[in-house]
């Protein structure tokens, strides 16, 4: 309402910030435990906090609800003793991620890029890209020769912080027999087991743009 009085803001854009809103407060309600049992191949999107935002539209908290980088840590994976992990990264949580990773028993190896196809914003650079992390624990063999990709996946961003479908594709191709987790999921994907507050929801504006892997 200051925003209104102030002329800051419309009154489209403030009932879509309301509505943003009370969409996040519904998916909060959705969060179930953990699934059971033990995943040798997890792919993870954690909802990172951040401490600012350029506009109140943008702000995160407003586009999905976040988690603390302590409540990430301590979250209770429910990996195999022999496990492969693929964990987004956005570029200023690059150091987060790497201690997420350690915290949930997973060895860093290496790691893909993804462009967005669209350059966003930023303080230093307009970002541009997202880093795919990949960490092992125990004896986890990488994917046969002739299957691996290049590191670099060129797919156009859609919805605010959705990820391209085509990871989602590699990793099945990589590892067709594996049992698979995806942790802080949005929408739906045949063959896996999804877990978190938009899992199961069809993302708004979710059309698919071609992916190209180079």
């Amino acid at each position: 309402m200051e925003r209104l009085d102030k002329g800051k803001t419309t009154i489209h854009n403030a009932y879509k910030y309301v509505k943003r809103q009370e969409r996040c407060e519904e998916i909060k309600k959705k969060i179930e435990e953990l699934p059971e049992g033990e995943y040798n191949v997890i792919l993870a999107d954690p909802p990172w906090e951040y401490e600012w935002s350029l506009t109140m539209t943008r702000k995160i908290e407003n586009q999905y609800p976040t988690m603390t980088f302590e409540e990430i840590k301590n979250t209770d994976v429910p990996a195999a003793d022999d496990a492969v992990l693929f964990l987004w990264a956005t570029a200023p949580r690059l150091p987060q991620a790497l201690e997420v990773m350690e915290a949930w028993g997973f060895e860093y190896v290496t790691n893909a890029a993804w462009d967005k196809g669209k350059i966003g914003m930023g303080y230093w650079f307009r970002g541009q890209h997202e880093h795919l992390l990949v960490g092992k624990k125990g004896d986890f063999s990488p994917p046969e020769q002739d299957k691996r990709v290049s590191s670099v996946v060129r797919e156009e961003r859609t919805k605010h912080s959705a990820k391209p479908g085509r990871v989602h594709e590699i990793i099945e191709s990589y590892f067709p027999d594996a049992k698979c987790l995806e942790l802080f999921a949005r929408g739906e994907r045949e063959g896996w087991t999804l877990w978190g507050p938009e899992a199961g929801l069809e993302p708004e504006d979710s059309d698919r743009q071609s992916a190209e892997v180079i």
